[in-house]
């Protein structure tokens, strides 16, 4: 991905112009008491991830259809996971119409990444 302005700046605008879906998950993930912070669009590298926890090193992207079998997401993930981070990703239509089963989800992986820590 290539930007004409600094990534912060192209992040800020992305704030401000989320899809459904992520505002929808941005609702939810402020709300539940998931023991950790988020942020959105969060730069990282020459990247901006749709949701970050910095703490938990987990990215959640929101992806529409135009993300199927995209070889720029692929690439995107394994430069994230090889800078530590877990990735999930999801859907649009999943965040919209299983909210709950997305955010369980999240829950589930964040015990994961708790667990490793312990290790």
């Amino acid at each position: 991905m290539r930007f004409h302005q600094r990534p912060s700046r192209h992040a800020a605008k992305l704030r401000n112009t989320m899809t459904d879906a992520e505002r929808r998950l941005w609702y939810f993930l402020q709300r539940q008491n998931m023991g950790c912070k988020f942020r959105r669009q969060v730069p990282m590298g020459k990247y901006i991830v749709d949701f970050a926890s910095l703490e938990k090193s987990l990215v959640i992207e929101v992806d529409g259809g135009q993300h199927a079998g995209s070889t720029q997401d692929m690439e995107r993930d394994s430069w994230l996971i090889e800078q530590g981070y877990d990735v999930l990703r999801f859907w649009n239509n999943d965040v919209l119409l299983n909210t709950a089963g997305v955010l369980e989800q999240i829950r589930l992986t964040l015990e994961r990444l708790d667990d490793k820590e312990l290790d």
